[in-house]
């Protein structure tokens, strides 16, 4: 009889535990669904890009912080809602399911018969996802211009120093540059950018530098993507983008991005 209590006991305390850890489950499963799912899930987004309404994470649109979306959640870039509430980008709406999808993925992922290549490159351009710009390649040749017009270029630079000692890879100093021999543009850049005047560092003829050290480099990104717009209304669109890697010390690499904008201009008469 007493072997039997003491097993029945036995009984009694497991499935006592059993229920706890069924309760404890279910509170879990409750807070998750009053916000920490949605925490570790990501915060839900939804844009209206062109008349086109998206929705996706705030994670995701985040996931590359040098490009202009990572910027503009950031808090960095202002932002425009339409009447819904939605979040409003004046771009090619249906093009942007392709970036939206590499975003979720890093993987470009495009139907066989797609013929829209160079319009899906330029709103890579636009949005600054570097490995989107990548995975597109470079566009074609252009075709040579009317014997009574001419070509403008504007290149834009960014160089940025890493520190290997550093885990993750820290930003030493960043410095933006842009060449050109148009000297409108120089001249509107240095009267229009004047927020960042105390990071002007160099001045030339053909040359307007802005630096950088590790405490500003989201001012850098800000400043950046503010440019490639300022350059787009000009008049400019863009030729090509490129980036290089470069090792300089042991403890140290390089990288460059760099982007070639062009405008054509009829010649005049003297």
């Amino acid at each position: 009889m007493l072997w039997s209590r003491l097993r029945w006991k036995q009984k009694l305390s497991s499935w006592c535990c059993e229920r706890q850890r069924e309760k404890a489950a279910v509170s879990v499963w409750c807070q998750m669904e009053n916000g920490d799912l949605g925490h570790m899930m990501g915060e839900p987004v939804s844009l209206n890009v062109g008349g086109c309404v998206y929705s996706t994470s705030l994670s995701t649109l985040k996931r590359y912080p040098d490009s202009m979306l990572g910027a503009m959640f950031r808090g960095d870039l202002l932002t425009v809602k339409d009447s819904h509430g939605n979040y409003f980008i004046d771009r090619d709406g249906p093009l942007f399911r392709y970036v939206l999808n590499f975003l979720r993925t890093s993987e470009l992922t495009l139907p066989c018969d797609f013929k829209e290549t160079e319009l899906l490159r330029k709103e890579a351009d636009f949005y600054q996802i570097e490995p989107l710009i990548q995975c597109l390649g470079d566009p074609k040749p252009l075709l040579p211009y009317p014997t009574d017009t001419y070509e403008e270029v504007v290149e834009l630079s960014s160089t940025r120093k890493l520190s290997k000692y550093s885990n993750p890879v820290a930003v030493i100093i960043t410095q933006l540059t842009i060449t050109t021999k148009v000297h409108a543009v120089l001249e509107s850049i240095s009267s229009s950018f004047t927020k960042w005047n105390k990071h002007m560092m160099d001045t030339r003829d053909y040359q307007v530098s802005f630096t950088f050290g590790p405490c500003d480099y989201q001012q850098e990104v800000s400043l950046r993507v503010h440019l490639l717009e300022f350059i787009s209304k000009a008049g400019f669109t863009i030729r090509n983008t490129r980036v290089l890697h470069m090792s300089e010390r042991a403890n140290e690499n390089t990288v460059e991005h760099h982007w070639t904008f062009c405008r054509r201009v009829r010649k005049v008469d003297d």
